[in-house]
């Protein structure tokens, strides 16, 4: 006998469709708890029972084979209708049971207990059940159990509603943070073309390098798996289309980039220090477009401990004016200093007459 419609089945179907849990991978921590009510009960299945419209998933079992089964053959629609736990005996002698498929036959089930799985809202979305083969009933203790170990069900789902919604919250901060960075810097770029000021004119770029490189680094995070992290294979190489793009026709800047997550923060700051280096070498390495290129490499050398390399083939020391350095050039040194010093390393320079090399070699926890 199929179970009656609950009386506010359009509310309850919009709730467990709000969880979006149905046909989810198995996880962990629901199969702990259906693993646990199985042994507690000393029950051989145990389900979360999910009721659809025309269907019951299981987000987790033990001792039962299929994912889901048809509505009709659903002893969990009963359970949800119930204001407490639902217990029958004996299947075969329940008129609401006794006809169905589950029941039937040698390995037929006999025995179910049942506690529905209620929502903030109230809505019963499907029940944490035990089920055995043979008629029986749960001790006081094994029942108080089953109540306690189902509101843990729904303090799951909200945990992991609650998640689901911080990353969308957060992916939709990141679009409008890079939007209006990208906003800002198009203003910087129009603010540098209206004034003749040289040392003004280089640290606007600065600035405007700065931007691109968060702007770029929200991007990413959009995307990105896990919150406020970035995969260095896939952020560094945006970053360097950037700054080819920006480059003149002469110069190449080829890279290779080994794939680290990092941190926002560490990230940005690794894009920080090879956008300096980029710029210097566009400026001062390849006068009256002589043409060159810029190496940008990344490594993962094992043990959290990385290493960034960066040289141009430039003049380098053979025509360099080797004067004190700019009011500008003292910002992107600075600059530079602050971002190496963030991510817990120091740089090294040279300039020869090959060119010009930048080393940093530095150590972060795992996924700092």
């Amino acid at each position: 006998m199929r179970a009656p419609v609950h009386t506010e089945q359009e509310k309850r179907l919009e709730t467990l469709a709000g969880y979006d849990i149905l046909d989810t991978p198995q996880e962990t921590d629901f199969d702990d708890i259906v693993e646990l009510a199985s042994k507690i009960c000393d029950a051989p299945i145990s389900l979360i029972s999910l009721v659809d419209e025309n269907r019951q998933w299981f987000k987790a079992r033990v001792g039962f084979e299929d994912t889901e089964t048809p509505i009709d053959s659903s002893i969990c629609s009963y359970a949800i209708l119930q204001d407490t736990l639902m217990e029958i005996p004996d299947l075969l002698k329940d008129p609401r049971t006794s006809d169905n498929p589950l029941t039937q036959g040698d390995g037929g089930i006999r025995f179910y207990a049942g506690v529905k799985l209620n929502a903030p809202n109230g809505m019963p979305i499907g029940s944490l059940c035990v089920i055995d083969t043979k008629p029986r009933e749960l001790t006081e203790f094994q029942r108080d159990a089953l109540r306690i170990l189902s509101k843990q069900v729904v303090k799951q789902f909200e945990l992991r509603l609650a998640l689901r919604n911080q990353v969308i919250l957060q992916a939709e901060m990141d679009h409008r943070v890079k939007n209006s960075l990208q906003s800002i810097a198009s203003v910087v770029r129009i603010y540098s073309r209206t004034i003749d000021d040289a040392n003004a004119q280089q640290a606007l770029a600065a600035v405007q390098r700065r931007i691109d490189a968060v702007a770029m680094l929200h991007a990413e995070l959009q995307s990105a798996d896990k919150s406020d992290t970035v995969r260095t294979s896939d952020y560094m190489p945006r970053v360097i289309t950037l700054l080819q793009a920006g480059a003149p026709e002469n110069i190449t800047i080829d890279s290779t980039i080994d794939p680290v997550l990092m941190s926002s923060e560490d990230a940005t700051n690794l894009a920080m220090i090879t956008s300096e280096f980029v710029a210097n070498s566009i400026k001062h390495g390849f006068p009256d477009a002589a043409p060159g290129t810029i190496n940008i490499e990344f490594q993962d050398l094992g043990n959290h401990r990385y290493r960034l390399e960066c040289r141009d083939n430039g003049i380098g020391s053979s025509s360099r004016k080797m004067d004190s350095p700019t009011r500008t050039q003292g910002i992107g040194t600075r600059l530079v200093a602050a971002a190496a010093s963030s991510l817990g390393g120091t740089t090294e320079t040279e300039i020869n007459e090959d060119g010009s090399h930048l080393l940093l070699q530095f150590e972060i926890a795992a996924n700092d």
